[in-house]
């Protein structure tokens, strides 16, 4: 999936800093929305500035996107999801989770006509084109479902004009864009990865292993602004939703209000973890080995890539 960056990117592997000073950028792997948020409040708040780092928040493009940035020196910290970050450290490029937001798995495929997506093998499902659906491919291929992947850029239109059986969608997401076009959602047409052993952490701060190591202290606080960013926007999600509309105005970002207030809720619920009721902001060892075990087991990673690996601490 990354070969063709890869490739690119050892071209680039000695290519100057984005930055001549301490500056981090930080490039979210996504345009400006609520999925972000705490790394903005983190950042209008000052509590960047306060930790004594300089901080620019950069969104990718469609011709670069974050991961590329960050191979090219013209970010050091991005977003990704635990699957994208092992499938990119099996490929050779070590990564280190710094801050881990997502406790809890935010995917679910979406069959259309009440029908339910287990009981639809070969059906003809949507993918997003840049990734995120690593875990979808296992559970098919784990449940023997034999799906027909279609790839979409970033929205529900194939869905909803009926070229697709079913749809993976984020609960934060597509999932509302989809009740707003008029989707009826139930328990026998929405299947939900976290509730059938498939809940995996998502959405965690990296850096590549050679920034960290040695600009170890400023991760760290980077890290610890970032995550008082969140726990700020847990308690108070309307001026959080001022931020964040900011940031989508600025970027002329295709949304509104109530889709970004819903996105905030829900993004903010998947932080707290099921079993400690509390937001932990860490990486789960079980969950690491659970998503190392399945992508293994179907030929999604060469070999298993241990938690202390992802924390830097072997």
């Amino acid at each position: 999936m990354f070969a063709a960056i890869l490739i690119f990117c050892g071209s680039m592997a000695q290519a100057k800093s984005a930055t001549n000073d301490d500056t981090i950028v930080f490039t979210p792997q996504w345009t400006a929305q609520a999925q972000f948020a705490g790394y903005y409040v983190a950042y209008e708040k000052g509590f960047y500035r306060d930790a004594g780092l300089k901080v620019r928040i950069e969104h990718p493009t469609s011709t670069q996107p974050a991961i590329s940035r960050l191979y090219q020196n013209k970010c050091q910290a991005t977003t990704l999801q635990l699957c994208q970050a092992l499938e990119i450290i099996d490929d050779g490029i070590p990564l280190v989770n710094i801050l881990q937001t997502s406790m809890n798995n935010a995917m679910v495929i979406v069959s259309a006509r009440g029908k339910n997506p287990l009981k639809q093998k070969g059906a003809r499902v949507g993918i997003w084109s840049g990734g995120f659906g690593q875990l979808a491919i296992c559970m098919s291929l784990m449940e023997h479902l034999d799906y027909q992947w279609v790839r979409f850029a970033q929205n529900v239109n194939l869905f909803v004009v009926g070229a697709l059986d079913a749809t993976l969608a984020m609960s934060y997401n597509e999932y509302y864009q989809l009740i707003q076009a008029g989707v009826e959602m139930t328990d026998k047409n929405v299947y939900r990865f976290c509730n059938h052993g498939y809940n995996v952490q998502e959405d965690g701060l990296y850096m590549t292993r050679s920034y960290y190591e040695k600009h170890h202290a400023q991760a760290i606080r980077f890290a610890e602004a970032s995550r008082k960013g969140w726990e700020w926007a847990a308690m108070h999600p309307e001026e959080t939703l001022e931020i964040v509309m900011q940031y989508v105005n600025k970027d002329y970002i295709a949304t509104n209000r109530i889709m970004q207030r819903l996105m905030l809720t829900e993004v903010l619920r998947l932080q707290v973890d099921r079993e400690s009721k509390i937001r932990e902001f860490r990486l789960r060892p079980d969950m690491v080995q659970q998503a190392c075990h399945l992508m293994v087991e179907n030929k999604m990673l060469s070999r298993e890539i241990s938690y202390g690996e992802l924390v830097c601490k072997e």
